[in-house]
């Protein structure tokens, strides 16, 4: 799980901008005080208590009260928004050479850099134990997903107190930490209003979430939570629908966070439905790509291809796979091609590509776009099959009687 640890390394420590700054603590106001405040060096998550620094006399007079400083991150240090989708491979989004437009996060790439090398698990719920914790699934209690769980070691679905998670870290560090969209990382027998919320995402470090639990839902009604809270919303609002909803709730969380606290960096872990199944993105969205994928999946291959090669994302002496036409390398294995197919089929698979990509699109697009006013784009991480990030950075050591950060 090398490119994962990679990726929670450089994600977790996006609050170190500058090298030279990182150990030296920055402390504002009086010490002591409530409204004092410091940063810490990131050697140790939770951060020691501090001893107390007042004096306690035989009276009140005699004595000095002492609040212990509030930490927050080094001045300067980013908003961080990690963006995993569902289900796609690495030829979807325009950012990598697919035909799906994702113009935001084109212009987040052009900023940083496109990582090639995500590692998936190829399974959802230890691909995102992997992403949130930096280690390999199997030490996090997601060998398989939760559903599938066994209560054995490494297969139990249980994160466990001695693995932290990115929104832990950050959090322990002073960043606003939230999760918005798929929880697949909760066992499915503590699917409960009653209990117990350890594994559920507020119990994992991230103060605010939004979302669905399990594997996948329906994206009208879904079964959907504000924190531990479960939620209709679409009973006062008709034609609600998940994909577009946690973006409105997402740009609201950022607008009230702004207002608030609009010097406090946070961190937003966004994992829409799509393109999980069932794909049921709204009809608005569905006919922004009418008639896009009626070239068929052959020409459409050969697109993806040359637009990577293009864009640098494979290397440019790549040659693409031959089509499986019987060969006995794929097993005698044969794929029609598209000018084989009668006119319903290609009909039918046109319009399930024109509903799939609708689903692609929509929450990275809008969520993304509406909170950049307060978004530092260089700290943009958005995983599928592959990586857009920009940051280097050091792992924290961890105390033994501490949940560790790494």
């Amino acid at each position: 799980m090398k490119y994962n640890r990679k990726l929670l390394a450089m994600a977790c420590l996006f609050l170190l901008p500058v090298a030279e700054s990182v150990n030296a603590q920055q402390i504002t106001g009086t010490p002591g005080s409530p409204s004092a405040t410091t940063t810490i060096d990131g050697n140790y998550i939770p951060n020691p208590p501090p001893a107390f620094g007042g004096e306690i006399n035989l009276n009140a007079k005699d004595s000095k009260p002492w609040w212990p400083p509030n930490i927050v991150p080094p001045k300067g240090a980013p908003n961080i928004l990690l963006i995993m989708t569902d289900d796609q491979g690495y030829g979807i989004s325009s950012t990598f050479g697919g035909v799906i437009p994702t113009p935001t996060m084109d212009r987040i790439a052009k900023m940083g850099l496109r990582y090639t090398e995500f590692h998936s698990t190829a399974l959802c719920s230890p691909s995102r134990a992997a992403i949130i914790t930096g280690r390999n699934h199997h030490s996090v209690g997601f060998g398989v997903i939760a559903e599938q769980a066994t209560g054995y070691p490494g297969y139990d679905s249980i994160i466990g107190v001695d693995n932290a998670t990115i929104g832990e870290i950050l959090k322990d560090n002073g960043y606003a930490t939230s999760w918005f969209g798929k929880n697949h990382n909760t066992p499915d027998y503590q699917y409960s209003t009653a209990g117990p919320f350890g594994q559920w995402p507020t119990g994992m470090g991230f103060e605010y979430f939004y979302g669905f639990m399990g594997g996948e839902t329906d994206q009208w009604t879904p079964f959907l939570f504000r924190n531990t809270t479960q939620i209709f919303p679409w009973r006062d609002h008709p034609g609600y629908n998940m994909i577009t909803g946690m973006a409105d709730d997402a740009i609201q969380y950022l607008k009230q966070l702004n207002a608030a606290a609009p010097d406090k960096p946070f961190f937003l872990y966004y994992v829409p439905g799509g393109t999980h199944a069932p794909h049921q993105p709204t009809q608005e969205w569905i006919d922004k790509f009418k008639g896009k994928f009626d070239m068929g999946w052959n020409e459409l291959r050969e697109q993806i291809f040359a637009n990577q090669k293009r864009l640098g994302v494979i290397p440019a002496n790549t040659t693409l796979t031959p089509w499986p036409d019987g060969q006995p390398e794929y097993g005698d294995a044969k794929l029609p091609k598209w000018d084989t197919l009668s006119a319903d089929e290609k009909k039918l698979f046109a319009r399930q590509a024109e509903v799939f990509a609708a689903m692609s699109p929509i929450p990275i697009m809008r969520s993304v776009g509406s909170s950049r006013p307060w978004m530092t784009w260089a700290s943009s991480i958005i995983p599928s099959s592959s990586t857009l990030a920009a940051t280097t950075a050091r792992a924290p050591r961890v105390r033994p009687s501490a949940r560790p950060s790494t």
